[in-house]
């Protein structure tokens, strides 16, 4: 049984510590499928995980990555075969079943994702599920008959992985797209990636109260923080329009009233890349590699070792990245 290494949280006196371990496949959870990981990525969640009384995680030691892409080493699933590039994230990856910042893990059938020919394991990492909220946000609009005649589309906290992919993705399919972000030297990115508008955050006075109706302006809207952002956006959609929400660094709450829904039409479509089910996964997935295509992936995104990305964590925890950073987990210990 070959050992191979692993980044593995541990608690301790009610602190986390990450740290490099050699651990053989006894180690790994049950499942179908056993999986050489090349590459993993960092998000918000990541951080949590080795937060003291995060709540993300029940129960340590856990290896932490939510998102991991790799080549298939073994497998006694029918649907998957040894030698597939494949990507894995949602399903209580790097939560509850140990995650991307491992060399090797091994998942149920039932949650991977054989990627085509349209995307790499490295670019499926990069894209993780940031950017996978990110197709299903826009995706969402389409459904619910957005369109780009219907006006401009607002994304909040733009700079995220979340925010900045959609940015993105609105742009290509021919959106006037506003971001909204509070860090002013983004700008220049934002706009590179087809925002026609770059503002602050809303609402400009974090202090006021928020109006059940405002002044209409958005055809839509893909919300990346939750809370009073929220409220505001909802109540400054136009008739008839959807906010597709996935976020809440902005707080749990949402202090608004029945106005939005029943005095213009305007719909709350809720994002979820957690449990969303397997087929439809896979689905999207088929058209990140086509119509849902990231134009720019690349220009995005920041690739760091496994080795180091204890402070990326800690940086991203802080509000202090932006884009998307993946992780070389082949060659990065």
């Amino acid at each position: 049984m070959s050992n191979f290494s692993a980044r593995v949280a541990r608690e301790s006196d009610g602190a986390v510590t990450l740290s490099t371990e050699s651990v053989d496949e006894s180690f790994l959870p049950e499942g179908d499928v056993t999986i050489d990981i090349a590459y993993s990525s960092v998000n918000y969640k990541d951080a949590l995980a080795i937060t003291p009384g995060a709540g993300v995680v029940r129960e340590y030691p856990i290896v932490p990555g939510i998102d991991l892409a790799g080549t298939v080493r073994a497998s006694s699933s029918p649907d998957v075969a040894v030698g597939d590039a494949v990507v894995v994230h949602g399903y209580q990856t790097g939560v509850s079943r140990h995650g991307g910042y491992a060399e090797r893990t091994r998942v149920p059938a039932e949650q991977v994702v054989v990627l085509g020919d349209g995307l790499t394991p490295r670019q499926a990492a990069t894209i993780g599920t940031a950017g996978f909220t990110a197709a299903l946000s826009v995706a969402a609009l389409l459904r619910h008959g957005v369109t780009p005649d219907n006006g401009p589309i607002l994304v909040t906290g733009a700079t995220g992985g979340v925010g900045s992919v959609a940015v993105d993705l609105l742009a290509g399919a021919g959106f006037e797209v506003v971001a909204s972000t509070g860090k002013s030297d983004q700008h220049d990115l934002l706009t590179a990636l087809g925002a026609s508008e770059v503002i602050g955050r809303v609402p400009e006075d974090p202090e006021a109260k928020i109006r059940p109706l405002d002044k209409a302006r958005w055809a839509g809207a893909v919300d990346c923080v939750g809370g009073k952002t929220l409220a505001w956006v909802l109540s400054t959609v136009r008739y008839g329009g959807a906010v597709a929400a996935s976020g809440l660094t902005g707080g749990v709450s949402l202090p608004t009233t029945v106005m939005p829904f029943i005095l213009r039409g305007v719909a709350l479509l809720g994002i979820d890349s957690v449990e969303l089910p397997i087929a439809q996964r896979r689905e999207t997935w088929a058209r990140l590699a086509d119509d849902l295509r990231i134009r720019h992936l690349d220009d995005l995104t920041v690739e760091v070792p496994v080795s180091q990305v204890d402070e990326v964590l800690a940086e991203i925890k802080n509000g202090g990245r932006t884009g998307r950073t993946v992780v070389a987990v082949a060659g990065g210990f």
